[in-house]
């Protein structure tokens, strides 16, 4: 599965009206940029676990790990990896 255009999919049609069609790199953190508001960040946890079937635990709750694309793809990558090894 290809993480990568999923998620930036779901980011840019989550975008802040005032932001909408930003352009943005996959290393760009949105929440610093504020392309998104407050409320995404919660969106954005439910989708990632919908989206690849994955349980995000309370510890992995690290802004680090979901400001930007590149963070987000390695997090779920090894969220996957784990699971299957």
């Amino acid at each position: 599965m290809d993480y990568r255009h999923v998620i930036r999919e779901f980011i840019r049609d989550n975008l802040s009206i005032e932001h909408e069609g930003a352009a943005f790199s996959d290393d760009d953190n949105y929440f610093e940029l504020r392309f998104v508001n407050s409320l995404f960040a919660m969106k954005l946890v439910q989708f990632v676990e919908q989206q690849f079937g994955i349980v995000v635990e309370n510890d992995e709750l690290d802004l680090n790990n979901f400001c930007t694309v590149n963070n987000l793809v390695k997090f779920v990558e090894a969220k996957k990896a784990k699971e299957a090894g």
